[in-house]
């Protein structure tokens, strides 16, 4: 799969994309980047920790979190976007599921959107996208974690996603599926979602797994957001071991470390 000008192995290994929230209220590094000096120093860090990917976020999406206009958030991304691409080589994703968002971010550079309401937020971010030619990560979610069937609703609510992304014209080799852990889910659904990994790769896309630091660890390990280390390696050990493409996480190099650890494990005799 290509990213702006990388091509990534999506079937035989595991990348680290690592996070940059320019946003005073994230829930874990909140106000830590949204200061444009910082911000790019810590992109050069996680440059040099093994960042293959980097997902710049203007607008929090914790819980209770506030929303944006369009024109706060663009204003938040497109600078930084812009910063980055001029001076670091790295493939640029942009955390918005909104359209115009979308569309400027972009222009500016961005290589691929990371939507997290799966293209059924806003009814042109679709054919913003594919207008493109860009890539995207699209997300599972809901507004309320009630199912029938959990892991069956999941792949019928990620398959009306891959609809409306074929309707609009986005080539499949230009999407990644994320499950969503810690959106729309309670914990035990979230648990259920990094145990069954395997299921969503039936539906022969690339995988996304972003589990760093979120709720679902605090609420197992009974830990703060900044005590989640630990409970984050685990999940990128086990997104290694069923198949996933992609960990989207806070700290780096150790994250790389583990999954450098958990493939020479895999690819042993």
């Amino acid at each position: 799969m290509k990213i702006g000008n990388r091509e990534f192995d999506t079937q035989h290994h595991t990348y680290v994309c690592g996070i940059l929230n320019v946003t005073p209220d994230s829930f874990s590094d909140g106000g830590k980047w949204n200061d444009m000096d910082r911000a790019l120093k810590h992109v050069e860090e996680m440059l040099k920790e093994g960042m293959t990917l980097l997902d710049i976020g203007g607008e929090s999406t914790r819980p209770g979190y506030t929303l944006l206009s369009d024109e706060e958030e663009i204003a938040r991304v497109v600078p930084v976007i812009e910063a980055v691409k001029a001076r670091f080589d790295v493939p640029i994703s942009l955390d918005t599921y909104k359209s115009a968002v979308a569309e400027e971010g972009l222009k500016a550079g961005a290589d691929l959107i990371n939507d997290i309401w799966g293209l059924k937020w806003d009814d042109k971010m679709a054919s913003v996208i594919a207008g493109s030619g860009a890539a995207c990560c699209l997300m599972h979610n809901r507004k309320e974690a009630v199912y029938h069937n959990f892991l069956e609703d999941m792949t019928l609510d990620l398959t009306q996603t891959l609809q409306i992304a074929e309707k609009a014209g986005i080539a499949d080799d230009r999407i990644i599926l994320d499950p969503g852990v810690g959106f729309g889910k309670t914990r035990e659904h979230n648990l259920s979602v990094i145990k069954h990994l395997e299921m969503f790769r039936l539906l022969n896309y690339p995988i996304l797994l972003g589990c760093s630091r979120k709720s679902v660890i605090g609420l197992t390990l009974d830990l703060p957001v900044q005590e989640r280390l630990e409970g984050t390696l685990v999940t990128t050990v086990m997104a290694v071991m069923k198949g996933c493409a992609f960990v989207r996480v806070h700290d780096v190099k150790e994250n790389v470390r583990a999954v450098r650890m958990a493939e020479a494990i895999l690819e042993s005799l």
